[in-house]
């Protein structure tokens, strides 16, 4: 159950946890839509209990309150099928200004770069962001979004729109229409300044102005349930981005992440990530 949205990571934290040198947890707040139902009030509670800000004010009428069926196979491998619903109605009043500006990162889900309103909502998001002097990232969200979007996305990219995205192997070479994973990587290092490649068990290749660093995937006993696996990725990634982490450390708080939550069923951590990054070196 996942209503899609803007996701941001503001820059101070309440529970400072000490990370290599200055690094520190960050909070995160969360702007996507969902309708005054069932549903959406769960959604609500369970977030906020998460620790996670989210003010989006529901709605009151239109579709429910999206909602996502995942069927998952023994091998771990997971198909989704999705309803928006409540979620494709985001527009740019519902962006709360100051809470842009106060955060480090904005990060952007392709999968609701859809509807027009919901567009508008993003660039809005965006100029808010740079006016600031933050950074906004972007997640390709699936193949078949960069199939449908291929050249805005290829767009918000090179007109600076957002700084950084997030792609798999499979998006990265829809992206540039190649088969061949080095000159799509070639391609990308033209668009954009910072990217981050997940590339399964092989990890994940960071593209910045600092080169190219290849972080290997933390090796896990069993893959259950590759749920949520880019999203936990990119938290890791982004709050070690948002406390001016080095790429490899980033990389590494995103593939613990994603680790973790590949072992077993579900979206959702069922272990401390804060104590299995100090037993794997990346906490004081």
């Amino acid at each position: 159950m996942t209503p899609w949205g803007l996701r941001l990571r503001p820059p101070a934290a309440p529970r400072p946890i000490p990370l290599s040198g200055s690094l520190r947890s960050a909070r995160a707040a969360f702007v996507g839509k969902v309708r005054d139902d069932q549903l959406g009030r769960a959604f609500t509670h369970d977030i906020r209990a998460a620790g996670v800000a989210f003010n989006t004010a529901p709605g009151s009428g239109g579709p429910s309150t999206g909602r996502c069926y995942v069927l998952v196979t023994p091998d771990g491998e997971r198909t989704m099928n999705t309803f928006l619903g409540a979620a494709q109605d985001l527009h740019p009043a519902d962006i709360d200004a100051d809470m842009v500006a106060a955060s480090a990162v904005t990060y952007l889900e392709g999968y609701l770069w859809d509807p027009k309103n919901a567009k508008d909502a993003f660039l809005k998001a965006a100029k808010i962001a740079h006016d600031a002097e933050r950074k906004v990232a972007l997640s390709l969200s699936d193949a078949f979004c960069v199939d449908r979007w291929r050249d805005e996305f290829l767009q918000l990219m090179r007109s600076n729109t957002v700084d950084l995205i997030f792609a798999n192997e499979a998006e990265l070479r829809s992206l540039y229409q190649t088969a061949d994973f080095g000159a799509a990587v070639s391609a990308l290092r033209k668009d954009i300044e910072i990217a981050v490649i997940t590339r399964s068990e092989k990890g994940c290749l960071v593209i910045s102005p600092d080169g190219e660093e290849a972080v290997p995937a933390f090796p896990v006993e069993r893959v259950i349930d590759t749920t949520g696996a880019g999203d936990l990725f990119a938290a890791g990634f982004l709050s070690g981005l948002a406390r001016g982490a080095d790429d490899r450390t980033c990389g590494r708080l995103g593939a613990l992440a994603a680790g973790e939550v590949i072992g077993h069923l579900g979206a959702r951590p069922e272990a401390s990530l804060k104590d299995l990054a100090r037993e794997n070196g990346l906490l004081d």
